[in-house]
């Protein structure tokens, strides 16, 4: 696609009046948004084209470098020259559900409270809630709170019939 040789760059844009860009015609407004989704595509790619480059990198120094410390994960840091990389490796943590479900009922029958230890959080699909009959989802009213994302607007060309 080709862009108006009037399109600000996102430099100008930065710089423009909020009034003053919402003006622009539609037709520059299309060809700025089509340069931003470009430009942030390319800026994505190139983010983990660099970030592979520094994992290539330090990844086996790092490594070495929590193994003299005793640790699997975490961060520690090297020195590159006049630079100090600091390299994080987070720790991940994933729960069998059904496992802990367990573990949960062998807390209970034992006469302690497993929300001690076990944090527990309901919630129920908009699929779901949707299809509930119009009285049982009456019942879910008070639990439920709507709220809204932030608002997000696209131009696209118009189709011919």
């Amino acid at each position: 696609m080709t862009y108006p040789q009037n399109t600000p760059s996102a430099d100008d844009m930065l710089k423009m009046p909020m009034g003053e860009l919402a003006q622009m015609p539609v037709e520059l407004l299309a060809a700025l948004q089509g340069e931003l989704d470009h430009a942030s595509k390319q800026l994505k790619a190139a983010t983990a084209r660099f970030n592979t480059a520094l994992e290539v990198r330090y990844a086996t120094r790092a490594a070495e470098a929590r193994r003299a410390c005793g640790k699997d994960t975490g961060t520690v840091r090297l020195v590159d020259g006049d630079y100090t990389v600091v390299a994080d490796l987070p720790k991940r943590i994933e729960w069998d559900q059904e496992k802990l479900a367990q573990i949960a009922r062998s807390i209970s029958d034992s006469g302690d409270d497993p929300a001690e230890f076990i944090g527990i959080k309901l919630t129920v699909s908009e699929r779901k809630y949707t299809a509930l009959p119009e009285a049982w989802r009456k019942g879910f009213e008070p639990a439920r709170t709507v709220g809204s994302g932030k608002a997000s607007f696209k131009l696209e060309p118009v189709k011919a019939p």
